[in-house]
């Protein structure tokens, strides 16, 4: 189907006009009857240029939204207020750096990708050293933990980072429950190994 560049005819388009007893050719688009969704305007209806343009002067696009929503969603900016999760207040939670404690941009990647290099050689010198399985290196990552950890620090890291990311703790909000369930698996498995006496 071959969409002129313009004005948004479709020439090649099979439809007819969908208002009732019009017989021209259906050569344009408006948005469906099914509300829109994340994958578009939820199916198109096809109008001749006559019932596109009456269609076009009486379809409202703010239909159902607030003042407040209209305003925001004229702004010159709107869709592009996403906050990133480096500048949120929880970042750095998992001892990575944070971003907004970066004047340059450059220097807050030079330290995250030094972080994860960090982290990557500790993990490879601890199972090097042979007291510890690759799962439970892994283990002492995520509680942040090193390998000269004793029962007593990893009950005391585990109850601080439960209570960090416990919904209960965080006004009933279950975003960090993924963390804590890698925390508790962890948890878990550390308690039982046999090189943390």
């Amino acid at each position: 189907m071959k969409q002129s560049k313009f004005h948004g005819r479709y020439e090649d388009s099979e439809q007819r006009c969908e208002m009732p007893g019009c017989r021209e050719a259906g050569e344009f688009r408006a948005p469906g009857g099914q509300g829109n969704s994340f994958d578009g305007p939820g199916g198109w209806r096809w109008f001749c240029l006559d019932h596109v343009r009456e269609f076009n002067a009486g379809y409202d696009w703010f239909e159902g939204m607030s003042a407040e929503e209209i305003l925001h969603a004229q702004a010159p900016g709107a869709g592009w207020r996403t906050e990133s999760p480096s500048f949120r207040p929880t970042a750095g939670i998992d001892g990575m750096p944070r971003w907004a404690d970066f004047d340059d941009p450059l220097d807050a990647i030079a330290a995250r990708a030094g972080g994860i290099r960090s982290r990557a050689e500790r993990e490879a010198k601890m199972a090097m050293d042979g007291r510890f399985s690759r799962e439970e290196v892994q283990a002492l990552e995520t509680m942040g933990l090193g390998s000269d950890t004793d029962r007593q620090r990893l009950r005391r890291r585990y109850s601080e980072l439960v209570r960090r990311y416990h919904p209960d703790r965080n006004g009933g909000d279950r975003k960090f429950e993924g963390r804590l369930g890698r925390v508790v698996e962890a948890y878990q498995l550390l308690r039982k190994c046999a090189a943390i006496a």
